[in-house]
Order: C-alpha cells, then structure tokens, then sequence
C-alpha cells in the first residue's frame, strides 16, 4: 500500500481540497497521513475524517514589519526539524502540499528525505508560501490556466480545483425547510469565505427592506457576525458558518453573492451557480482576489463588483442583474471544462 502525506492549513481553503481529495486517493489504497499546524483549524476538520494527525510548530512570514517574524523564524526553524524527522519516521511515497505557511516545513522536510512533491496553487499568482516551496516539487497543479505562467518552466499544469463530491448531493427540499423558506420567491445567497465579511454584510443588510420583496436570503455571515435585531425577520436566514449543510443551502439558491476566493468560486463553477464576485480590495490583501474575480468575469462565469464601489444600492442593483441574466452564466459555466480537479489531480499525484 502506498502512503501519502498532506499538508496545508491556516484557512478552510488550505483544507478542503485536501478534503476533497481524500476519497479519492483511499479508492486508489493509499495510506493517508496528515501534517498540519500544532493549534490550525486544520486539526478539527482534518480529524473529524478520522485521518491521522500530527501537528508541527508553524509561523507565518509577514510582509510588513513586526516583532513576530522574528520569533516565528524559530517556530519555522523547528517546524521543519519536526517535519523532517515525521516524515523520515512515516516512510510517505509523496507528499501533497496545499499550501498555507504549515505547509513549507513540511515540503522542506520532504525534500531532505527525498520525497516527491506536488503542489497545488489555489489563486492566479502563487502565494508566498508556495513561492518558497515551488523549487522542492516535481509538480505544481494550478486553478487557473493563467497561472501555468508563473511556475517554473515544466512543473506547472493547470487541474482545477478538487472540489468536496458531497457539495453535488444537497437536496433542495432540506435548504428550504432549514431556513424556513418557500419556493414563491428566489432565493439568493451570500457566504464571506470561513472568516465572513464584515464590509459586505453592512451593505447587505442594508439593502435588505428592498431586496426581501422580490427574494429570500440566505447570509453566511461569519463568526461573530450574526444580528440578532434582525433574527425574526421573514425571508432572511442567517448562519455563522455551515459545514455538512452546506450542500442543501447550495442546492437551494439560484444566485449567490461571494469573495473571491480561489476555492469558493471553484466551488461555484462546478455547482453552475450564477455569481456576484465581491473582491477583497487590494489595500486588504495581496490582491489575488481581485485577480481570481477578473479571470472568471472574462470567461463569462461571474458578475464583479469592486468593493470600494460597493453600496447597498449598488450591491442591489447588481443582484438583480445578475438574477435577470443568469442564464447566460449557467450556459458559460456549463461549456467549461475545468468543473472539478479531483481526478486531474489524483492523475498527477499517481503518475510521481
């Protein structure tokens, strides 16, 4: 039996297409092993699927001045000291990296044991961890055919990304009935990412008095974010975070409000689910989003609208015309050929 090690963490994007994968490779009877942060959100999601776990001090490398990216050097340091003598001890075939700072460790850990790499690139430009680990794999799997351009010359191959099979099972008779709702009205539905967004949700519910007249709302609105003035209030659903119900919200909704990021409008892509991309701004994050949002607007698979342009009005405005033109983004989105990497993946994971 062949054994594999995973990697990545720090957001749910770093996890679920690991999660994803999983069924998969244990189809293909590899042994499936877990290395992931000491405290990450990793852990609980990864140990919920009864995979086992070790953790490996971590640290995040910062592109701004703070006194953290000096201690964490040592955090580094010792991470990949325990990655190297985990993976000397587990004897792994390959190492699947999904990126996320807990990830280069172990992809240093790897390649001192001689391990074959395959990373996986979520966003258009590669992030700074997959930067600094792209030189230790044999391959790099990208979201985007754009971004085959930024890796080195013969590594790249553009997969897609593996998307979680039980997001196609949801039944939309349970959504209706989770929320409350009926099927007289559209159903529209918004999700922040795991973190939620505070900016979106503002305007959001500020359109709300305009917007319940001609649609339901679902609003993933993020730990933290839940309103409780406006928990009675008919035709709006909201939920701090959903994970196994999930797929029945999904299933449900006709359009949907999102971030952009690289996982989330995968996920969206390989549902056909009309779309409003809302972009972290560029003063928020290194811009990736921005990116991803551009890239799925110039194929036809979203709406975009930038963030500092974001009103309740605007945001309204735009969710109606989104509505009205769906169609022609299901017809875009069901001609695409990049609707779930799992098997593209799985593909280069058995080939090294």
């Amino acid at each position: 039996m062949k054994k594999i090690v995973l990697t990545g963490g720090g957001t749910a994007g770093h996890v679920t297409p690991n999660l994803a994968l999983i069924p998969a490779l244990q189809k293909k009877g590899y042994e499936i092993v877990y290395i992931g942060s000491e405290q990450g959100m990793e852990k609980e999601l990864i140990e919920k699927v009864k995979i086992p776990y070790y953790g490996i001090p971590t640290g995040k490398l910062r592109r701004y001045l703070s006194v953290k990216n000096i201690t964490d050097v040592f955090r580094v340091i010792s991470g990949i000291k325990e990655a190297t003598k985990l993976i000397k001890k587990l004897k792994p075939d390959i190492v699947f990296s999904k990126g996320g700072f807990v990830a280069v460790p172990v992809v240093l850990g790897a390649k001192l044991n001689r391990v074959p790499v395959v990373i996986h690139e979520s966003d258009m430009t590669p992030g700074l961890a997959n930067r600094i680990a792209m030189p230790f794999a044999k391959k790099v799997c990208t979201t985007f055919p754009e971004t085959v351009q930024y890796i080195p010359k013969g590594k790249g191959i553009n997969t897609g990304t593996p998307i979680r099979k039980e997001l196609f099972e949801g039944k939309k008779q349970q959504g209706l009935k989770l929320c409350g709702f009926t099927d007289q009205k559209p159903i529209l539905m918004m999700m922040g990412g795991s973190l939620g967004s505070v900016k979106i949700n503002v305007q959001l519910r500020g359109a709300l008095p305009t917007l319940l007249k001609d649609f339901q709302l679902v609003h993933i609105c993020g730990k933290g974010n839940f309103d409780r003035k406006l928990e009675n209030t008919k035709g709006y659903k909201q939920f701090e975070y959903l994970s196994e119900q999930l797929p029945h919200i999904f299933a449900m909704a006709d359009v949907v409000i999102s971030r952009a990021g690289s996982n989330s409008i995968s996920e969206l892509l390989a549902l056909k689910k009309p779309n409003l991309l809302i972009p972290l701004s560029a003063k928020a994050s290194r811009g990736d989003q921005i990116l991803n949002a551009a890239s799925f607007e110039k194929q036809g698979f979203s709406m975009v609208l930038k963030e500092e342009d974001m009103t309740y009005m605007s945001l309204e405005k735009a969710v109606r015309s989104l509505y009205e033109n769906r169609q022609k983004y299901i017809k875009n989105m069901e001609n695409s050929h990049l609707s779930d990497g799992v098997n593209e993946v799985i593909k280069i994971i058995t080939k090294e």
